[in-house]
């Protein structure tokens, strides 16, 4: 399988939710089990088919997180320099509305564009590899077609 880019930020929140549902979430669903099973009949019991269904939601979490931490490939962006590539942080300029925003471009599990964070598999991401501070870029994306300038770009 392929190594799945993600910067240390990203990587680090994914061990600790890991942990987390390993070391609280996970005994506390069994407890929950082993409670309900004390009431009765399995058969109507609410709270025993809440809690079954709680702990697979949390054995699926727990599969996929080992596997995305498992495949991790940390990059760290203060160490890179130069043109757009992943880790960059870059400061886009829309070119028809004169609106700034400033993204991220990250690894796609730990994408969040509420927060500025950029999937590196992003229509917008994928046209900004390779450009540089003053580059024009045209992104065909499922909004329509959009145009920006690329203002700055960091790495931190």
């Amino acid at each position: 399988m392929d190594k799945i880019p993600m910067t240390r930020a990203g990587f680090t929140a994914l061990d600790e939710e890991l942990k987390l549902l390993k070391s609280v979430e996970r005994p506390a669903v069994i407890r929950a089990i082993a409670e309900a099973r004390e009431h009765g009949d399995l058969s109507e019991n609410a709270e025993y088919h809440a809690a079954r269904e709680k702990q697979s939601f949390i054995e699926g979490r727990i599969k996929e997180l080992e596997a995305l931490v498992s495949l991790a490939e940390v990059i760290d962006p203060s160490k890179l320099s130069g043109t757009v590539k992943f880790g960059a942080t870059v400061k886009l300029a829309d070119e028809d509305t004169g609106e700034e925003k400033t993204y991220q471009i990250v690894g796609e599990p730990e994408a969040d564009i509420e927060n500025g964070k950029l999937n590196i598999r992003s229509p917008l991401a994928r046209a900004l590899i390779g450009k540089d501070e003053g580059d024009s870029v045209e992104v065909k994306s499922p909004g329509g077609q959009r145009n920006y300038e690329v203002l700055s770009i960091r790495f931190i």
